[in-house]
């Protein structure tokens, strides 16, 4: 197994444990892929693996998923939930097509801009884990519809990595009335149209400079991905509802703050 591809499977593992953590799972494989040396064409290696992220959380959900859909038709807070979902995720649809470019060409290319984006997302995060609010709402399915478009507003904001699109869908949910565990899960659901998106148009995007052996770096950073999210999503909504986010917090600014003095240090 050659270097590349060992750092793949590294990376793959840092995607899945960090995904659905508020930490921001791009900004840390790209900031990993920065200090490694690892040659990404068109940076679609760091979208593409979200793939095996998502397959683990339709995996975790299979079942809560079918019921949803399955119910329908019939059941009025079913109808909402998955309207919900989709009202949220279009603000992202829309920016991630009109500043692709900007976004994968500038600010995936920026590890000071990171870094930075890193230590003060963990203190956005801390603020408002400490925040003494009542909360409204304690099941995502309640989340009406114009709760959700807030959150997909504010989902926007992870367009620059570094940022974290499930920190900031949790923090857009809990300074909007959700309960830890219910903003967690809301950002779960909200991750499966969004990753799917972001795959899809990225792989369409890169489709002429993938060549072989980027699909195979993919394949096993999808695989690694895979695994370890299945481990996080089944563990993370039980501590977010005992211990909350601060750890999660201190863990941004601690490695935002590492990596500036790395980057200082080896101008």
């Amino acid at each position: 197994m050659d270097r590349n591809t060992l750092v793949a499977a590294a990376l793959g593992l840092l995607e899945g444990l960090t995904e659905f953590i508020p930490v921001s799972s791009t900004g840390h494989v790209l900031l990993a892929g920065y200090f490694l040396g690892f040659d990404s064409p068109g940076r679609a290696f760091e979208v593409l693996i979200q793939l095996g992220a998502i397959m683990a959380i339709l995996g975790v959900y299979a079942t809560r998923l079918w019921t949803i859909f399955a119910s329908a038709p019939r059941d009025p807070r079913a109808r909402r939930f998955i309207a919900a979902v989709l009202l949220a995720f279009l603000p992202a649809a829309v920016i991630g097509v009109l500043a692709h470019r900007v976004i994968k060409e500038i600010l995936f290319e920026t590890p000071v801009l990171i870094a930075s984006m890193l230590i003060l997302g963990g203190v956005v995060l801390l603020f408002v884990d400490r925040m003494a609010t009542r909360p409204r709402y304690h099941a995502a399915e309640d989340f009406p519809l114009p709760m959700a478009l807030g959150i997909g507003l504010i989902q926007t904001l992870a367009m620059i990595p570094g940022v974290s699109r499930s920190g900031a869908t949790i923090v857009g949910a809990l300074l909007l009335g959700a309960n830890k565990r219910s903003a967690a899960e809301f950002s779960f659901f909200l991750s499966m149209p969004t990753m799917l998106g972001a795959f899809v148009y990225d792989l369409y995007k890169n489709r002429d400079i993938l060549d072989v052996a980027a699909v195979g770096n993919i394949a096993v950073g999808f695989a690694c991905a895979f695994v370890a999210a299945v481990i996080v999503v089944r563990w993370l909504l039980n501590y977010v509802s005992a211990h909350g986010y601060a750890l999660f917090a201190w863990w941004r600014i601690i490695v935002g703050s590492v990596v500036l003095l790395a980057l200082w240090v080896g101008r």
